[in-house]
């Protein structure tokens, strides 16, 4: 009974985690949004973006208010957006996306999690060629009708649609994420959340040992509060 109880505990807190996680990496989009367009989402599509992004994570509103009021004030720090490239153990290319108010803070705090870690962080463009970087639309089944739709979302960028357990995926080129983003708006469908990602042209295979070190790297810059994305190339498929 103790052991159980240990065990639920433990996977509660890791629960917690994960939410205080994606609140602090929301709350961060949303100051960056309104330091670049303002306050009002119905002027700012990056905003309105981000609140659909707290909603898909069920941030509450009134801190979505606070973090809106923050960012138009100057109580919440000069968020700015950052990536650092790096090789993780077994030579994994590594893409860590932060948003930082102190630049000097992050990279030394990154570098020396690569260094811990068993990998090196890189200059600019040294492992970023390997990746892709993609938009990802997620829309209610419910909310959509692909059949009447499809044709003005791929003339809007869209390079692949598809659906999964009741959610519709609408994937588009970094370019395209904007266009897209106002066409949904216009059609009036609710969007679920939206993110951009850095899908590698191909993945690499490593022995156990070098996999579990990965693994470790990863968590370990996911516990830093500044790092809000990490992609990597390593192929995580079961044997």
């Amino acid at each position: 009974m103790g052991r159980a109880f240990e065990y639920r505990k433990e996977k509660k807190f890791k629960r917690w985690d994960a939410m205080a996680k994606n609140f602090t990496r929301i709350g961060r989009e949303i100051a960056i949004a309104v330091k670049n367009g303002g306050p009002n989402p119905d002027t700012n599509p990056k905003l309105r973006l981000a609140i659909q992004n707290a909603k898909s994570v069920q941030m509450p509103k009134d801190r979505v208010d606070s973090a809106i009021k923050r960012a138009s004030s100057k109580e919440e720090g000069n968020f700015e957006e950052v990536v650092y490239e790096g090789i993780g153990p077994g030579g994994v290319a590594m893409m860590v996306e932060c948003a930082t108010d102190n630049t000097t803070r992050t990279v030394a705090n990154v570098r020396l999690l690569f260094s811990r870690g068993g990998g090196a962080l890189g200059t600019s463009g040294s492992v970023g060629y390997l990746f892709d970087r993609k938009g990802i639309f997620k829309i209610e089944a419910t909310k959509i009708n692909l059949e009447e739709m499809e044709l003005d979302l791929i003339d809007a960028g869209a390079e692949d649609i598809y659906e999964e357990e009741g959610v519709v995926y609408v994937e588009t080129t970094f370019n395209d994420f904007g266009t897209m983003q106002k066409k949904l708006d216009d059609m009036k469908i609710e969007i679920m959340g939206a993110e951009l990602l850095r899908l590698p042209h191909d993945k690499i295979k490593l022995n156990a040992d070098n996999e579990n070190l990965v693994n470790n790297l990863i968590e370990k810059l996911e516990e830093d509060d500044d790092v809000v994305n990490i992609f990597h190339n390593m192929d995580e498929a079961e044997n």
